[in-house]
């Protein structure tokens, strides 16, 4: 940002973009896009370098609080659902996969031990270490946070509820991205702003990017396999188990004789407890169809590039969802009712932006007929879904406008 008396201070975007996980890794591109600048540093909770997968490097949180704590910085906590993380759960899901199955086999449930590994895995004290406080940046001049859900906050343990409602209660200025979120924020007496998800700017910021990787690679070779179309279809560990692989073995069968589409597989997220290629594997075994192919890319773009250009897409990913949308495509969400996997999360999204036709929370039994319906309703809906997307994406431009000119003008903490 420019132009500012504050333009020569750094402007600290924070979330979890510091391991693989769809959605994370596109908030701060969609923040470069929008604010412009190179006064930007990229914070987790750990180090990273996903820049070979799309993403950034990312510096550690704990690191830059000691660099900035004499110096005025502005921290932008930059999406996602960030409210209802734990420090065991986000420290696991910085770890390979394999360090992660043998490091949750050798802890076995033990409260105390898990706790003082995540504190000197992250190097901080927090039940909530996604949520950034003044204690740990004592000068800055404006903590934000851009979009940020926590459908779950009112099933949080006390202390770090507590947490949560002290931490941002020093904020400059809160935007939560569904009715939920908000709900639980002004039970704990704090104001927020309700804007779409920064995903929404996909299509309108990064389509030409998007036709690129899908004219090479992968992409292009699906594009090629299937002349039909096909079916981006994701799901989390939580749909991995024998018999809810079966059941989507048989509606996917179903589902390409009817359509004439393929099926493409793919990994929205590759941190521990996200998606798992060996449920993929064994799916495509279970299938009967030859026309099913595993993306083994987890590049962004190629990621994005598959959505963008899919027949529809099916899965238990928000963001999946949310780049869908934004290119007015067909689009259900995986959800099983007997785990409740992911359910209150894409609910409270779908109700707060999407058409009531399009809040499909479906079943996997109950898969092939409702993809059939949705392609094709498709056929007639396409303008109301891309009158749709653009007015998503014209909300999120014009409360990023008005942030930008906050930020740009200081904030109310001075040091």
């Amino acid at each position: 940002m420019s132009g500012s008396a504050y333009s020569n201070i750094p402007t600290i975007i924070f979330g979890a973009f510091d391991r693989h996980n769809f959605g994370d890794l596109i908030f701060p591109h969609v923040w470069e896009a929008l604010a412009g600048g190179t006064d930007i540093v990229h914070a987790g909770l750990v180090e990273r370098n996903l820049v070979a997968l799309g993403g950034h490097k990312v510096h550690a949180i704990a690191d830059l609080a000691i660099r900035y704590r004499d110096q005025p910085v502005r921290i932008v906590h930059a999406g996602g659902e960030l409210l209802t993380c734990g420090a065991w759960e986000a420290a696991v899901m910085s770890l390979p996969a394999d360090e992660a199955q043998a490091l949750v086999r050798r802890f076995d449930g033990d409260a105390q031990a898990t706790a003082a590994w995540a504190r000197e895995r992250l190097k901080l004290r927090a039940f909530a270490p996604y949520v950034v406080g003044r204690s740990l940046f004592p000068r800055a001049l404006a903590i934000l946070h851009n979009a940020v859900g926590g459908a779950e906050l009112d099933a949080l343990g006390a202390a770090m509820r507590v947490e949560v409602r002290e931490k941002m209660a020093g904020a400059d200025g809160i935007s939560v991205r569904d009715r939920r979120t908000l709900a639980h924020l002004q039970s704990f007496g704090l104001a927020a702003e309700l804007v779409p998800d920064p995903a929404v700017m996909v299509a309108e910021l990064f389509g030409s990017r998007m036709r690129i990787h899908a004219a090479a690679g992968e992409v292009l070779q699906y594009r090629q396999a299937f002349p039909e179309g096909y079916l981006a279809l994701q799901f989390s560990v939580d749909f991995g188990d024998d018999a809810t692989l079966s059941t989507l073995a048989e509606e996917l069968d179903q589902f390409i004789r009817q359509s004439g589409c393929g099926v493409v597989l793919f990994r929205a997220g590759a941190a521990p407890w996200h998606d798992g290629i060996d449920a993929y594997r064994r799916l495509a075994m279970r299938m009967q169809s030859p026309a099913v192919r595993i993306m083994s890319s987890l590049h962004l773009w190629d990621i994005c590039a598959l959505l963008a250009h899919c027949r529809a897409y099916a899965g238990s990913s928000l963001h999946g969802r949310i780049v869908a949308a934004a290119c007015a495509l067909p689009r259900v969400t995986l959800c099983r009712s007997d785990t409740g996997s992911g359910f209150a999360k894409h609910a409270a999204y779908a109700d707060t932006w999407e058409d009531s036709r399009q809040q499909v929370l479906v079943e996997p039994a109950m898969l092939c007929p409702v993809l059939l319906e949705r392609i094709r309703s498709a056929q007639v809906d396409f303008p109301q879904q891309q009158a749709a997307a653009k007015k998503l994406a014209s909300l999120y431009r014009t409360y990023f406008d008005t942030l930008k000119i906050r930020i740009d003008g200081g904030a109310a903490h001075h040091p």
